[in-house]
C-alpha cells in the first residue's frame, strides 16, 4: 500500500500530535493487560520471598504466596501465569527424574493454583535444566546433550503437568521433534486441551544470565547451549523453525530473547499468522530497572515503550517480569 498524501506545507505530520488527545486517535499500537504473562519463580517452604539480585523487584515464592500472587494477577486482569521452579540442588541428578514426578514444586503449585484461583491460565516450563545436575536442558551423556531421549524425558514432564491442570505447555528446551511427541501423547493420554506455546526460535543468548540465577541453574551449567539453542546471527532458521513447530501441533509460538529479536517477531507473524508471543527476558528487564535505579533513564517510560514495540513487531503477547507493574499503572 502506498500512502496518499499532499507535500508540504498541505500535509504536517505534526498536527495530529499536537494534544494528547489527537495523539491517543491515531494511535496504532495499544497495550492491554490481556497482553501479559507474567513469569513467576517457585521455591520451597512456607511464607517465603527470597530476592533474585540480579533481578531487582523479583522474588522466588513459596507455594502459600503463590497462591496469592496468582490472585492479584487476576484481579490486575493479567490472563496468564508462568511458573518456573527453584530446585533443591539435592534433588537435581543426570537422569533429570524429578522433572516428572507428579510432586514436583511445579506440579504441587498449578494444583494449588487451579484449586483456588481457577480462572486464571497456568503456563509450565519444559524443559530439563531446573532438574539436571550438568544445568542443561536436555540428558547429558559424555558431554553431549541427546536429543531424542531428551525428548522421551520431555513427554513425562509434559503429561505430569498436564494431568496437574496446566492450561498451557511451554517447551522451551529447543530438541528436535519435541512439539509432535509432547502433541501426540496429550491426545492419546485425554489432555486434548492443554495448549502448547512452543518456545520455536530460542536463541543461545547472553541475556538469559539472570534467569539461571532465579531457578539456580547458574553453578550447574557446564558449557554452553550451542548445540540446542539458535544462532544470534540467523533469521531464515527462525521461520523454519517456527514452520516445524506449528506444523508438529503448537497452537502459539514464541520468540526468546525479545527486544534484540524483534525482527524476527515481525517475520514470524507475518509469515504465519499464528499467535506470536516474545520473552522479554531476565537480561532485558534488569538492563531497564538497573538503568532506572541509577537515574539514568525513566524507568516507568522505558518500561511501557518496551512493551509497545513487542506489540508494534506484531506479537500478540508478551511474557514480561514487568506485567503486575505495567498492569498496575494500565488499570490507573
Amino acid at each position: 500500500m502506498q500512502p496518499i498524501q499532499a507535500p508540504y506545507p498541505t500535509t504536517r505530520f505534526r498536527r495530529l500530535r499536537r494534544t494528547a488527545a489527537l495523539r491517543a486517535l491515531v494511535q496504532e499500537t495499544t497495550l492491554t493487560t490481556g497482553d501479559l504473562i507474567w513469569p513467576v519463580f517457585l521455591c520451597d517452604g512456607a511464607n517465603q520471598r527470597q530476592p533474585v539480585a540480579s533481578m531487582p523487584g523479583v522474588e522466588r515464592l513459596s507455594l502459600d504466596l503463590i497462591v496469592g500472587a496468582a490472585a492479584d494477577a487476576r484481579d490486575l486482569g493479567i490472563p496468564a501465569i508462568c511458573l518456573f521452579p527453584y530446585t533443591d540442588p539435592g534433588l537435581k541428578t543426570a537422569d533429570c527424574r524429578e522433572a516428572w514426578n507428579p510432586e514436583n514444586l511445579t506440579n504441587r503449585a498449578i494444583r494449588a493454583i487451579k484449586a483456588q484461583v481457577p480462572d486464571i491460565a497456568v503456563m509450565t516450563d519444559v524443559a530439563l535444566d531446573p532438574y539436571n545436575a550438568h544445568g542443561h536442558d536436555g540428558l547429558v551423556v559424555d558431554g553431549v546433550i541427546l536429543n531424542d531421549e531428551t525428548v522421551e524425558a520431555l513427554v513425562k514432564m509434559a503429561l505430569a503437568q498436564a494431568a496437574s491442570g496446566a492450561d498451557i505447555l511451554g517447551p522451551s528446551d529447543m530438541m528436535d521433534g519435541r512439539i509432535g511427541a509432547i502433541r501426540a501423547a496429550l491426545e492419546s493420554a485425554g489432555h486434548k486441551d492443554v495448549a502448547i506455546l512452543s518456545y520455536a526460535a530460542k536463541y543461545a543468548s547472553a541475556f538469559y544470565g539472570p534467569f539461571r540465577d532465579a531457578v539456580g541453574a547458574t553453578g550447574a551449567l557446564k558449557g554452553d547451549k550451542k548445540t540446542y539453542q539458535m544462532n544470534p546471527a540467523n533469521s531464515d532458521e527462525a521461520i523454519r523453525l517456527v514452520a516445524r513447530d506449528l506444523a508438529e501441533g503448537a497452537d502459539m509460538v514464541m520468540v526468546k530473547p525479545g527486544m534484540p529479536y524483534l525482527d524476527i517477531c515481525a517475520r514470524a507473524k507475518d509469515a504465519f499468522g499464528a499467535p506470536t508471543f516474545a520473552y522479554q527476558v531476565s537480561g532485558e528487564y534488569a538492563m531497564i530497572q538497573a538503568a532506572a535505579q541509577n537515574g539514568w533513564i525513566d524507568g516507568e517510560k522505558a518500561m511501557v515503550e518496551s512493551l509497545l514495540a513487542f506489540k508494534r513487531a506484531g506479537c500478540d503477547g508478551i511474557l514480561t517480569y514487568f506485567a503486575p507493574a505495567v498492569a498496575k499503572l494500565l488499570r490507573g
